[in-house]
C-alpha cells in the first residue's frame, strides 16, 4: 500500500474513532479533476485491503461543452478500477447571476439526495491543503469571525449527509505525483483560469506571499486549523448552555434568562444566538457574522426592546429572551381565541407567553 493510502486509512479511522462513525460504506464526489481523481484511487487501494466500499459519484452539470466527457472519463476509469459509479445530471436553464453558488449548491444537492435515497450517509470530498488555505483567505478578506477563518471541517454535518473532507493535510503536489506516477491522466477545468474569481486570483497570488513573506500554503492551512479546534470547543460551550440554560417551546420559540446570556463571552453568545435564529427562524443559512455581532451587542442593553434577524423575533418579556419565529401575515387573534385553543390544549393555560408567540399557537392549533 502506498503511503498516502496509509495516510488516508489513518485518517478516516481517527475521525471514525471520534466521531462514532461507520465508513464501511461511503460516497466520493469524483469531478475528474486531480483531487478527486487522486482520492478515488486511494479508495480503489482500500478496497482492495477491504477497508471500506467506495461508490463514486460525478455530477455533470452542463455548464461547459466538455462536462460530459469529463463524467465518462469517471465511469471508465471506475469500471476498471471495479468501483460502483453514477453520473447525477443538472440542467442549469436560464440563470442571469451567481452561476458559480447554484451550481455547487445543486452539486451538493444532487449527492445528497443520491446519498439519502441509498441509505449512504457519509460523502467524502478532494479538498486538499491549498484548498484550505485559500479559503481563509477568502474569508479573511470577508472579514469573517472565527467560524469563517477555521475555513473546513474535516467532518461537517449537510442536511441528511455528513460531509468529510480526509485530504485536508495532503499538498496538491503529492497528490498530482500519486496520478503521475500511476499514469493516471486528469482534466483541468478553464474556469480555474479565470481571474473573475477571487479564488484563482489568490491561488496566483499565494507563490509570491510565500516568496515576500514566508508565509506559506502549509502555515496558512495549519492556521486554520488550530481555529477549527477553537471553534469546536466554542461549540461545545454553545451545546451545553443551549442543552441546560434555554427553554424550548412546542411551538417554534426559546427563551434564555437575560443573566445567564449577558454572562456569556461574546463569541460563545453569538454562537448560541446562531443557533436558536437559525432552528427557530427556519432558514438554511444562519445569519452572517456582523448581524450577530451587532445583535449581540443590542442584547447586552438595558434598554433592548426588540429586534429581527433570520426570519425570528427577539423581545424581552417577564425577565426572559425571546426567540419566535417571525409571522408577518398572521391576523390578529383575540381573547376567545386563545381560550378556545387552551381548552384544545390544557397544558397552555396560566401561562404568560408573548402575544406573537400566542398568535401563531392559536393559529396552529385552531387551524386543525
Amino acid at each position: 500500500m502506498t503511503p498516502l493510502a496509509e495516510r488516508l486509512e489513518n485518517k478516516l479511522s481517527a475521525l471514525a474513532q471520534k466521531h462514532g462513525a461507520d465508513f464501511s460504506v461511503v460516497a466520493a464526489a469524483v469531478s475528474g479533476g486531480a483531487d478527486s481523481l487522486a482520492l478515488a484511487f486511494l479508495l480503489r487501494i482500500l478496497k482492495e485491503k477491504h477497508f471500506l466500499r467506495p461508490v463514486l459519484l460525478t455530477v455533470n452539470h452542463h455548464l461547459r461543452a466538455e462536462a460530459a466527457a469529463e463524467a465518462e472519463m469517471v465511469a471508465k476509469l471506475a469500471l476498471k478500477w471495479g468501483l460502483e459509479h453514477h453520473i447525477l445530471n443538472w440542467f442549469p436553464g436560464n440563470i442571469q447571476t451567481g452561476m458559480e453558488e447554484k451550481a455547487r449548491q445543486a452539486r451538493y444537492t444532487l449527492m445528497e439526495d443520491w446519498c439519502a435515497q441509498n441509505g449512504v450517509r457519509f460523502l467524502l470530498t478532494a479538498h486538499q491543503q491549498q484548498d484550505q488555505a485559500e479559503t481563509f483567505l477568502m474569508r479573511l478578506e470577508r472579514g469573517s469571525g472565527v467560524d469563517g477563518l477555521a475555513a473546513m471541517s474535516e467532518f461537517t454535518r449537510r442536511g441528511r449527509i455528513v460531509l468529510v473532507r480526509p485530504l485536508l493535510a495532503f499538498s496538491p503536489a503529492e497528490l498530482r505525483q500519486l496520478l503521475q506516477d500511476n499514469h493516471i491522466v486528469w482534466a483541468e477545468d478553464a474556469s480555474n483560469r479565470n481571474e473573475d474569481f477571487l479564488r484563482v486570483r489568490i491561488r496566483r497570488f499565494l507563490p509570491e506571499l510565500e516568496r515576500k513573506t514566508g508565509i506559506t500554503v502549509s502555515r496558512l492551512a495549519a492556521a486554520a486549523s488550530a481555529l477549527g479546534e477553537v471553534r469546536e470547543h466554542l461549540e461545545c460551550e454553545a451545546d451545553d448552555f443551549v442543552a441546560h440554560r434555554v427553554r424550548r417551546y412546542d411551538g417554534p420559540a426559546a427563551s434564555v434568562s437575560p443573566e445567564a446570556f449577558a454572562a456569556l463571552p461574546a463569541e460563545t453568545a453569538r454562537r448560541v444566538l446562531s443557533r436558536l435564529i437559525k432552528q427557530i427562524g427556519g432558514l438554511e443559512y444562519p445569519p452572517t457574522f456582523d448581524e450577530l455581532r451587532r445583535l449581540e451587542a443590542d442584547l447586552r442593553r438595558k434598554n433592548f426592546a426588540g429586534a429581527t434577524l433570520g426570519g425570528c423575533l427577539v423581545v424581552p418579556f417577564t425577565k426572559r429572551l425571546w426567540f419566535i419565529r417571525e409571522d408577518k401575515n398572521s391576523v390578529k387573534i383575540s381573547r376567545r381565541e386563545w381560550e378556545n385553543f387552551v381548552l384544545k390544549h390544557p397544558e397552555y393555560a396560566g401561562r404568560v407567553l408573548p402575544y406573537p408567540l400566542k398568535r401563531l399557537l392559536a393559529a396552529a392549533g385552531n387551524g386543525g
